[in-house]
C-alpha cells in the first residue's frame, strides 16, 4: 500500500520497530509538511527578483527613451520635458521591494534588546 499522504506515511511508520528510526522519520515528516514552497522553491524567489529588476530596468530604459526622443525633436527648445510619474512611482517601488528581498531577514530569537 502507498501512503497518499503524510499521515498515512506517518501510520505506516508505526509499524517500525527500532524507536529511534522511527522518532526520526516522523520528525522529518512534520519537518517536510511545516515547510511552505516560499521556504523550499528558489525559483519563486528568483522570478521575484528578476520580475522587479526588470521593472527598475525598464522604467530607466523608457525614460531614457522618451527623454533623448524630446530632445531630438526639439533640441533648441528650452521647454523642461514632462516624463510621466508612473515611471516613476514604478521604479522606485520595485527598488524598495528588491531591497526588501534581499536585505538579511534578522534571526529569530536574537531581537534582545
Amino acid at each position: 500500500m502507498k501512503p497518499r499522504d503524510f499521515d498515512d506515511l506517518i501510520k505506516t511508520s508505526e509499524g517500525i520497530t527500532d524507536d529511534q528510526v522511527k522518532k526520526e522519520i516522523q520528525e522529518k515528516i512534520r519537518d517536510l509538511q511545516r515547510a511552505t514552497p516560499l521556504e523550499t522553491d528558489k525559483w519563486i524567489y528568483r522570478s521575484v527578483v528578476w520580475a522587479l529588476g526588470l521593472a527598475a530596468l525598464l522604467c530607466l530604459f523608457f525614460t531614457l527613451w522618451i527623454y533623448l526622443a524630446w530632445f531630438a525633436k526639439n533640441p533648441a527648445s528650452g521647454n523642461e520635458i514632462n516624463i510621466p510619474d508612473i515611471f516613476l512611482a514604478i521604479a522606485s517601488a520595485s527598488i524598495g521591494a528588491l531591497a526588501g528581498l534581499l536585505a538579511p531577514s534578522p534571526a529569530k530569537g536574537n531581537n534582545q534588546n
